[in-house]
């Protein structure tokens, strides 16, 4: 049976857009440019443990924790560098800032195969879209840059709904921006657990974007999993 689906939610980062080169890279070359020769491995490695042990310690970009998502961002930037051996401050700050910016543009960020286009049919047979992502308030910037932007009715962040997925809140939220029954929406992501199992948890369908050769999750149907997001409107319109 086809189903009857009025609202089409959208995780971003690896199934919309995706970065063009490692963090590790970026933060290299934004290196090089104050004179500064730091391996992007060993960057890589670094942004890993500051990214990790700042979400641990302010989950959600310090929502709630008088922290803004800018200042976040800064301290994890600063403290890649620093694990990587940088302690000029004013470095640090510049470094910091300059990356902030361009992590919001398409300097650092393009568009998956197929994204745009399937984007544009799943509009033309009348959807409603939404995106829920677990992201700061630089999302809705990326997406006008990247020429995603004008496919939504909405984009919910993380940041803005105070609750990051897996959470059913933020999915709540979106069915009530979408105006819809959670039967009637489904969710597209690339995580089994934040996108996939937390939809579904709330009650809604939902597609896992699975490129070839990762790994199989048992619990997925065949018909609920996407080799490439051009496979989408195929499996609803079954």
């Amino acid at each position: 049976a086809m189903l009857r689906l009025r609202l089409l939610t959208w995780d971003v980062k690896d199934t919309l857009l995706r970065l063009r080169q490692p963090v590790g890279h970026s933060y290299a070359a934004e290196a090089r440019a104050h004179g500064i020769r730091v391996q992007a491995e060993a960057l890589s490695r670094s942004f890993r443990e500051a990214y990790g042990a700042q979400r641990l310690r302010f989950p959600n970009y310090g929502q709630g924790r008088g922290l803004s998502s800018r200042q976040w961002w800064v301290d994890v930037v600063k403290q890649t560098f620093r694990l990587s051996g940088v302690q000029d401050e004013s470095v640090l700050t510049a470094m910091a800032e300059n990356l902030y910016q361009d992590y919001c543009s398409t300097h650092n960020w393009e568009a998956l195969p197929g994204a745009s286009e399937t984007l544009s049919q799943c509009r033309r047979r009348g959807f409603r879209m939404g995106v829920v992502s677990n992201f700061d308030n630089r999302l809705e910037n990326i997406l006008c840059q990247c020429d995603l932007r004008h496919h939504f009715d909405f984009v919910l962040t993380s940041e803005a709904a105070g609750c990051a997925k897996p959470d059913g809140r933020i999915f709540e939220q979106a069915l009530r921006l979408g105006g819809v029954l959670a039967r009637q929406a489904a969710h597209v992501g690339d995580d089994y657990s934040r996108d996939y199992r937390a939809a579904r948890a709330v009650g809604m369908h939902s597609f896992l974007l699975r490129a070839a050769g990762q790994g199989e999750e048992p619990e997925v149907p065949p018909e609920h999993l996407l080799p490439t997001l051009s496979h989408l409107l195929g499996l609803i319109e079954k």
